[in-house]
């Protein structure tokens, strides 16, 4: 169970100044825990900490700070069914995708304990006309400073852990502020952190209320703005964020095809597609929102993913049969179930589900949906999936390409000139062949363009984006006289 309240972590440490945010059991609506809020000046105080910790935390060496990181791994082992447990409760996870979370925090602080002590500076060969003939050129990756980082709901873990791991592997204070929906994680992750030789001020987690937040973007004493969300908001706070670097990491309408010779079985794509489409309740990014499927395929897979929606359990996140739990929160489910609606009213239809009860929507698949309805051009961020028939692949392509996300794509392909074709011409982050769109590694590139974002997560990828090099240029000394 959950502790009856927690702190947030102010340059290291606990504070409990007020229990004034509750957190509430996504299944039951009930509030069943309360954080702490950090108000405008505890926000001041840890960006100022974080400024005073820049040098600390630039000399910290690498193997100390592989350390840190190691010992994060192994307490999160030790704890892993509490964290499971917390992330099960505040995000509604059904307890197997809970896990799953947990086990690909330990996977990402494990990663970015590797990348620590890699450096990543390189020897330049200078010497490329007459007139630079004796210099040699070094560089090394010096940590940018203070960075923001801000969080959604729907990774409370793995997502902070992007942000955070990276960062204390390239050397960067920072303070986080994690999603107010799911804050008990990220205060879990917090106490591990504090229990580590972090110097002084490293790192803060602040919960805020909405009208506190305009520091963490705006403040120039950040240097890197990290954000993972809504696409409404990261470009909006792009505009606000001045000089900072910027990484989005935003949203997408996943699309995965299925070629007229797609290399795997039917029952094979159709269990992968069901569970791209509906894990956590199809929060997520790169969650599969439409499927393209070759005409001579179409009816066949058809049935397949419906007699997979259909065989979906939904109900409470706790039980272990349960393989669909709710979304985040009674409006979202309305707010979905609103598409579907207004999709059917334009002469889609509804294969399976549809309901709703509460925050929890039946996993639901549709047919027809024309492309300008906002289940097919928005982001659905929900357990819907769009089928769609295609006749040649330069159709299926451009289908994948209309609209203005661009995170990852699916395909299944047995034509290896296919897949370079896709990898070639498709306007995305990523080109998964073999599988959905919903596959990722953590030590992967991961993000998108167009819509979906700019920069890319990924633990060295973060690292290098909070990182820049540095160049020192050495001449060699002219010859004494004889």
């Amino acid at each position: 169970m959950l502790a009856e309240s927690y702190p947030y972590y102010l340059a290291n440490e606990p504070r409990r100044p007020n229990t004034d945010l509750p957190v509430t059991d996504k299944y039951t609506g009930e509030v069943v825990t309360r954080v702490a809020l950090a108000d405008a000046a505890a926000v001041e105080e840890a960006i100022a900490a974080a400024v005073r910790a820049t040098g600390p935390m630039r000399r910290m060496p690498p193997h100390a700070r592989r350390a840190v990181l190691e010992h994060c791994v192994r307490r999160f082992r030790e704890r892993a069914e509490e964290l499971a447990l917390a992330l099960c409760i505040e995000a509604g996870k059904p307890l197997r995708d809970a896990r799953a979370e947990v086990v690909r925090l330990i996977e990402t602080f494990q990663a970015a304990a590797d990348e620590a002590v890699r450096g990543g500076g390189e020897v330049l060969t200078l010497e490329v006309s007459a007139r630079a003939e004796g210099y040699r050129g070094f560089t090394q990756r010096v940590p940018v400073g203070p960075v923001s980082l801000i969080t959604p709901f729907n990774f409370p873990l793995n997502l902070v852990a992007h942000k955070v791991a990276p960062a204390i592997a390239a050397g960067c204070p920072f303070v986080l502020k994690p999603s107010d929906r799911t804050p008990v994680s990220a205060m879990l992750l917090a106490e591990v952190l504090a229990q580590t030789a972090l110097p002084k001020g490293a790192f803060s987690v602040l919960p805020t209320r909405l009208e506190d937040v305009g520091p963490f973007i705006e403040d120039e004493r950040f240097k890197l703005l990290s954000f993972t969300g809504s696409e409404k908001v990261g470009w909006a706070l792009k505009a606000r964020a001045g000089r900072k670097k910027v990484v989005l990491e935003l949203g997408g309408n996943a699309a995965c095809v299925v070629d007229r010779e797609p290399g795997e079985s039917l029952d094979v794509i159709a269990d992968r597609v069901a569970q791209g489409a509906f894990f956590q309740s199809g929060q997520s990014c790169i969650s599969v929102q439409r499927v393209l499927i070759h005409a001579s395929h179409y009816e066949a897979l058809r049935e397949k993913l419906v007699a997979r929606a259909r065989a979906l359990r939904a109900g409470n996140p706790r039980d272990e049969a349960t393989t669909l739990g709710p979304m985040i929160d009674e409006p979202a489910a309305k707010r979905l179930q609103g598409w579907i609606d207004s999709a059917v009213a334009r002469g889609a239809r509804v294969l399976v589900g549809g309901r709703r009860e509460g925050a929890l929507l039946e996993a639901t698949v549709v047919e027809g949906v024309p492309p300008d309805e906002p289940l097919s051009a928005e982001e659905a961020f929900g357990p819907v999936v769009v089928l769609q028939p295609f006749e040649t692949f330069d159709e299926a392509l451009r289908m994948v390409n209309d609209g203005r996300y661009g995170l990852q794509a699916g395909l299944f392909t047995r034509d290896l000139a296919r897949a370079m074709q896709a990898w070639d011409e498709l306007e995305v982050g990523g080109v998964v062949v073999g599988d959905v769109p919903s596959f990722r590694v953590d030590t992967m590139p991961y993000g998108g363009v167009k819509g979906s974002g700019l920069g890319r997560e990924g633990v060295k990828y973060a690292i290098e984006d909070m990182t820049e090099p540095r160049l020192l240029v050495l001449r060699r000394a002219s010859s004494p006289d004889a």
